[in-house]
């Protein structure tokens, strides 16, 4: 009974172990080898409780930012302090995080049906489909099965819906926190747009030195608090409010991705296993 027990998606538990066994082994060199991955924030995720928690992050590509994201909990819930080193804490990995990711992405090939099997929410976009804007109505089901994620376990989210920078945050993410009510986790990444490609699935540069800083949970009056409130309290968390922006003179983001280019060299030689 226990080899094919299952999650509440049908999910067979053993089959998704050796998914996320594999994955994690043929991706772990992508953030420690190729490229190094700093983290931050180790303490927070084995703090957090089982269930009832919703990541929140910005959003570099369609899947090294949440691969990044299993191999850095995985590694914290077994002791790794800001490290993902030695992939033992691969073996037995927490079965039970979920990511939110559009329905039309994770059904185009046979690799990103085995992804969406390692944890994905698939839901149907309200505002883009096949590289069309729509406008259409949230499916009840999309928003039960999130609701039925956080019951069992962690969630993972990327409010803004998309890859590009600074774009605003969909209202869905602030309801669902009203509805369900989870500790919301937020997480800031960097690094993965100029290491990967749009994807995630090729690596584009190597040496590129990635950063997770994964920040305490947010404190929100799920009762009071409006949407509007809650959305603008998630983008200073996640980094992406316009006020970053206009803060940072084009000169300086110039800058940035230069001095990024000296990182990437002065970097090299400090990669270890």
């Amino acid at each position: 009974m226990g080899l094919f027990k299952k999650n509440p998606f049908g999910h067979i538990l053993f089959l998704k172990r050796w998914l996320i066994r594999i994955a994690g082994m043929m991706t772990h060199q992508r953030y420690k080898g190729f490229n190094t991955l700093e983290i931050e924030g180790s303490q927070i995720i084995r703090d957090l409780p089982e269930n009832k928690v919703l990541f929140v992050s910005n959003h570099q590509t369609y899947f090294a930012d949440v691969v990044a994201m299993f191999h850095v909990f995985n590694a914290s819930l077994k002791g790794r302090d800001d490290s993902i080193k030695n992939l033992g804490y691969l073996w037995n990995p927490k079965l039970n995080i979920y990511y939110v990711a559009a329905k039309e992405t994770m059904g185009k090939s046979l690799l990103t049906k085995i992804l969406a099997y390692a944890g994905s929410i698939s839901i149907e976009r309200t505002w883009r489909a096949d590289g069309q804007d729509v406008n259409r109505q949230v499916k009840f089901s999309d928003i039960s099965n999130i609701g039925k994620a956080l019951d069992d376990g962690w969630v993972i989210t990327f409010p803004q819906g998309t890859t590009t920078p600074w774009k605003p945050l969909r209202k869905g993410t602030a309801h669902i926190i009203k509805k369900y009510k989870p500790i919301v986790v937020p997480v800031v990444i960097d690094g993965f747009r100029r290491s990967f490609d749009k994807k995630g699935l090729r690596v584009k540069k190597k040496g590129i030195l990635q950063s997770m800083q994964i920040k305490e949970p947010l404190d929100i009056d799920y009762d009071n608090e409006s949407i509007d409130a809650i959305l603008e309290k998630l983008e200073y968390a996640i980094e992406q409010h316009p006020s970053f922006l206009k803060v940072i003179p084009q000169k300086e983001l110039l800058a940035y991705e230069e001095e990024n280019q000296k990182r990437r060299y002065s970097y090299k030689g400090k990669i270890d296993d």
